[in-house]
């Protein structure tokens, strides 16, 4: 089996695209995260470009091992020196040394003649080797370049010392038999190639990114460059993710081609760009996006819950999911509330079941997406009847914080009618008030999920908090709003608190009624 190299870019190309800037301490954040996930080599930047851009690559050369860490240069002496310069700490380094072949940006960008081009080229790479060994470079805009320049200047890149010929698609002009061609081209009409790596670096504009990256390494490219989510200029790079993914499913296809990525880290390393860049990936996005193992049509629920492999072609612990999502909507069916209600907690007979379906079928009509609070208002109001108080009630709290105090709380609370009272400090005055509450109850639920957002756009907006916790195996959420963001997170909590108290006493009602053999 052979293995196909994976060139992360998203530090750099993926970087370029408005929207996405880094600041120095965030790309190295993420260039930890792509060592941890196993990508080959890390493209840290364009080192060149700006001091900004420079001293990132100078931070990830030191900093981050494992990988190789590469820097972008044109083909030009003054841009490959600061590579140079840029990358002396790393463990190990490559300058990715690159030039226009086009005629369209020879004649109209560059303003040279295709002679100069090939000297510039020759030039460029033999420079960068009296900084390293491994030498990289790229014909910009391959896929519209002329078949014979397009060989002449690879081998002339070889002989000079190029480790690694890369062909971009650079403005995601190529379709994929078309591109496939051109590798196939490549092999056969340079004489030097079998001495180089043959890489690939493909745009999105056509929406053939992957699939054009994937025809090439069936077709002989051992090296391709992506970038995380498949951020990039204008419509994005291939995405790292869909192609490791694609190789992995379909070895079969790809003849057990193979990359060195974890992929259980992909998952974790989308959402850190996420979170870093401010961004957020569609939820219909293969292999990361939130739906991507999320089914609410009761055909393919009844399937995924009796055997995921009937509509999961990789499970979301492969990637490092959370786990497949059952979404209860209007195309939901009974098997799949059934499921839910029993991961709630809730032992039903048919017949309650029943009376459950018929009332959650109504709200669905009416909303997206039923929620855990919505089946349990619809439980209390059908199958338990009952009108129980709810166990917690906060009587008072407050919070002392400051840019130079630490956050502290006090809170007076009402647990089953008796009074109880509460201090604690925190990170912040939600993790102190939240801290306090626990101490006055002597409890202390895993917190799974935790988000809060404005409704409206102003100032004064109010705040809504949804949260997710785990109380002795329970599971349980909660929902808060209030213009105060404090008082919307209690809320929230106490909501959850409370909806996992009642479900567990329901729970050991159900279990002593068995016990005393009346069910």
């Amino acid at each position: 089996m052979e293995r196909v190299y994976i060139f992360d870019t998203t530090l750099r190309d993926g970087e370029q695209a408005p929207g996405f800037s880094m600041t120095t301490e965030e790309k190295l954040q993420m260039a930890l995260q792509l060592a941890r996930l196993g990508v080959d080599v890390i493209e840290a930047g364009f080192a060149a470009a700006s001091k900004g851009d420079f001293e990132a690559v100078k931070l990830i050369a030191e900093e981050v091992k494992g990988p190789v860490i590469c820097s972008l240069a044109r083909a030009l002496e003054k841009d490959i020196e600061l590579a140079a310069q840029a990358l002396e700490g790393a463990e190990r380094k490559r300058i990715h040394t690159f030039i226009a072949t086009s005629e369209i940006h020879m004649k109209y960008k560059l303003r040279l003649p295709p002679e100069e081009v090939l000297e510039r080229a020759e030039k460029a790479v033999a420079f960068a080797r009296r900084f390293t060994d491994d030498v990289e470079f790229s014909c910009e805009d391959a896929t519209r370049s002329q078949r014979e320049f397009l060989y002449r200047i690879i081998e002339r890149a070889i002989k000079a010392g190029a480790t690694v010929i890369n062909i971009p698609d650079t403005v995601g002009y190529a379709v994929p038999e078309e591109f496939a061609q051109l590798i196939e081209d490549i092999r056969n009409n340079v004489p030097n190639i079998d001495k180089a790596i043959i890489s690939v670096h493909c745009h999105d504009d056509l929406g053939m990114a992957v699939a054009n990256s994937l025809m090439a390494i069936k077709h002989g490219a051992r090296q391709v460059e992506c970038t995380i989510n498949g951020i990039g200029e204008r419509a994005g790079n291939a995405a790292l993710e869909e192609i490791v993914m694609a190789l992995k499913v379909r070895k079969d296809f790809f003849g057990g081609l193979y990359t060195n990525i974890n992929t259980k880290e992909l998952y974790k390393t989308s959402r850190l760009l996420c979170r870093i860049t401010g961004s957020f990936v569609p939820p219909n996005k293969a292999v990361v996006g939130d739906n991507a193992f999320a089914h609410e049509s009761g055909i393919h629920q009844h399937g995924v819950l009796s055997n995921p492999l009937t509509y999961e072609i990789m499970s979301p612990e492969d990637v490092g999911f959370p786990s497949t999502r059952i979404v209860l909507g209007k195309h939901s069916g009974r098997h799949a509330l059934k499921s839910k209600l029993k991961e709630m907690g809730y032992e039903l007979s048919e017949e309650e079941i029943d009376k459950i379906f018929e009332k959650f079928k109504a709200l669905a009509d009416k909303k997206k997406e039923v929620y855990e609070e919505d089946l349990e208002a619809i439980i209390y109001e059908e199958v338990m009847k009952i009108e129980e108080e709810e166990p917690v009630k906060v009587l008072h709290y407050q919070v002392q914080t400051g840019d130079k105090l630490l956050p502290t709380a006090t809170v007076v609370l009402s647990y089953m009618g008796e009074e109880r009272t509460a201090t604690s400090t925190g990170n912040g005055p939600v993790d102190a008030v939240i801290k306090a509450i626990q101490k006055a109850l002597g409890i202390e639920p895993k917190l799974l999920d935790f988000s809060i957002k404005a409704l409206t756009p102003n100032t004064d907006a109010q705040a809504e908090s949804r949260l997710v916790i785990e109380l002795d195996g329970i599971k349980s959420s909660g929902r808060g709003v209030d213009v105060d963001v404090i008082k919307a997170s209690v809320q929230g909590f106490v909501d959850a608190l409370n909806r996992a108290i009642l479900r567990k006493n329901y729970i050991l009602s159900r279990q002593r009624v068995r016990e005393e053999g009346t069910v």
